[in-house]
């Protein structure tokens, strides 16, 4: 009997949350976590942040797969976000709200009190979560101008974003999607963005569509510049190469001013609907998974002979860096059809000539770095440690450049045929920072993800840096990651888990990586599977 499974689209909104904030009200976020037993939790999503608002209503949507024959229990937490870290460990926490997916699918939209701890209220904060089936894989993409917008501003110029709507089934107004912001410009121009259909207008191309142009304020007290409506069937008239435009229109000045014409223009450039295609269309296409690993060989890691170093394999043959390759491996290897998987050492003096090197193979031959299987991974490394000399410093961007170059060529190929997955396990701070942040940027251009998991209890405040949202993270230069490629995880975390529990959470932003990569090129799979006749 085939799994009944689907996609969910989860709407997150909050009313009355706490205020923690001094002289401003909170910027709050929510998360999705999915619970691995035992009371641990892993991330699987969170929306954006918004500034000064104790009552948000989130852009971002949140997608989860939904079994009818599991019980999957959600913890919803809302957090008062203060800096550009990923970790929550060091925001206020707003509240929280736990449940199933499926009492949420089955009261399609849903409103509970939130709680800081269980039996205690987050004050009268209360989250709304509204649900919906995915069941169209189109996407609507946009690329949007303004002219001549009311200045709202006493000093400078207005700074505007946009705000789409569509109506839900009761009513109501629903908030589809958010814009940036664009400071001190009367004639902003968007960044194109896309958002799937069934999200924006509910698969209906003839669905009245609301538009809110507004002027953004730090204390959250946004002026609204004008309004307009349409539907999608007038905005793909753009699609002939000339614009479409919209008189932005506010209904306070309408009303005062009688010779009144509108408040900017609006112009929708081009409007294009895509088949969003899901990381299993790119598999059954024939999409491989080349799959690499880096290992620590660097000093801080103690001598391997010890039982107090992380190289120290046990009386059974084991250690954090065995058990992280185990457990991301065994389920990358199925990807990858000959599995045959490169591996490095980095931070080692390597003989014979005993230099340092950043990006040695550890079967020691640089021209056949390839082990079979993950087996072959386990069985080299067990041979390599005893003939290295732990050294430092901690270089990643040798290792990460190094694939890159392999990344890129198969980028040059114009398909979507292979894709990179860098596994790096390390002990301590990273000594090259800045070359490895240049590296990531680059390789975010790339069909290359980067997973860092952590091992041993040093600080990785700078791999939690380095796995940060798009515009977080930048090179020396200033230029900002493509999208995000790199997920770093504490392996601390994990010792007392089960092994599924790490690799879930090491592994659970990869083929969201991968779609991104192939959808930010237009690249569909190689070769879609065919579909059977009923």
């Amino acid at each position: 009997m085939a799994q009944c499974v689907t996609k969910v689209e989860l709407s997150i909104s909050c009313e009355n949350l706490l205020d923690k904030d001094v002289g401003s009200k909170s910027d709050p976020l929510c998360v999705l976590l999915q619970s691995t037993g035992n009371d641990k939790w892993v991330e699987l999503d969170r929306t954006e942040r918004v500034k000064n608002d104790e009552n948000p209503n989130f852009s971002k949507k949140l997608h989860i797969d939904y079994y009818f024959e599991q019980v999957q229990k959600l913890k919803f937490g809302v957090y008062d976000i203060d800096n550009k870290s990923v970790d929550l460990n060091d925001d206020d926490y707003l509240g929280g709200f736990e449940c199933t997916l499926g009492q949420i699918v089955s009261s399609k939209k849903l409103t509970r009190p939130l709680e800081l701890k269980k039996g205690k209220p987050a004050g009268k904060g209360m989250i709304t979560i509204i649900a919906d089936e995915i069941k169209d894989n189109r996407c609507i993409t946009l690329d949007i101008e303004a002219k001549n917008l009311d200045n709202k501003d006493f000093l400078g110029k207005s700074d505007p974003f946009l705000e789409f709507f569509k109506q839900g089934e009761d009513g109501k107004w629903q908030l589809t999607y958010r814009t940036e912001v664009v400071k001190n410009n009367l004639n902003p121009c968007w960044r194109k963005f896309s958002v799937p259909l069934q999200t924006f207008c509910d698969s209906d191309l003839s669905k009245q569509i609301k538009v809110h142009c507004t002027d953004y304020d730090d204390d959250g007290s946004h002026d609204l510049i004008g309004i307009f409506e349409t539907k999608v069937s007038e905005l793909q008239k753009s699609d002939g190469g000339t614009p479409v435009e919209f008189d932005c229109i506010n209904p306070e000045k309408k009303q005062k001013k009688k010779n009144y014409k509108n408040s900017g223009v609006v112009r929708v450039k081009s409007c294009k609907i895509n088949v969003e295609y899901s990381f299993l269309d790119y598999i059954m296409g024939g999409c491989q998974l080349n799959f690499t690993v880096g290992i620590d060989f660097t000093g801080s890691n103690g001598d391997p002979r010890s039982p107090d170093s992380l190289h120290y394999l046990s009386p059974n043959g084991q250690n954090e860096y065995l058990i992280a390759i185990w457990t991301v491996g065994n389920i990358i290897q199925d990807y990858d059809t000959d599995k045959l998987f490169p591996a490095f050492g980095f931070g080692a003096q390597v003989p014979p000539k005993w230099q340092v090197s950043h990006e040695f193979a550890i079967n020691f031959n640089p021209s056949n770095p390839y082990c079979q299987g993950i087996t072959g991974i386990v069985e080299a490394y067990r041979q390599c440690l005893p003939q290295v000399k732990l050294y430092g410093p901690t270089n990643f961007s040798p290792i990460i450049n190094h694939v890159a170059r392999f990344a890129a060529g198969a980028a040059q190929q114009k398909t979507a045929s292979q894709y990179f997955v860098l596994l790096i396990i390390t002990d301590g701070e990273i000594t090259d920072l800045d070359q490895t942040r240049n590296a990531i940027v680059n390789a975010s251009k790339l069909p290359m993800s980067v997973i860092i998991i952590g091992v041993g209890s040093a600080d990785f405040k700078a791999m939690e840096f380095l796995d940060g949202d798009n515009g977080v993270l930048k090179s020396m230069s200033g230029e900002p990651v493509a999208r995000d490629i790199v997920q770093f995880v504490a392996f601390r975390q994990f010792q007392k888990e089960p092994k599924e529990a790490l690799s879930q959470a090491v592994l659970a932003e990869i083929p969201n990586q991968v779609v991104s990569y192939f959808k930010l090129l237009g690249l569909p799979p190689v070769k879609l599977p065919e579909k059977k006749q009923p």
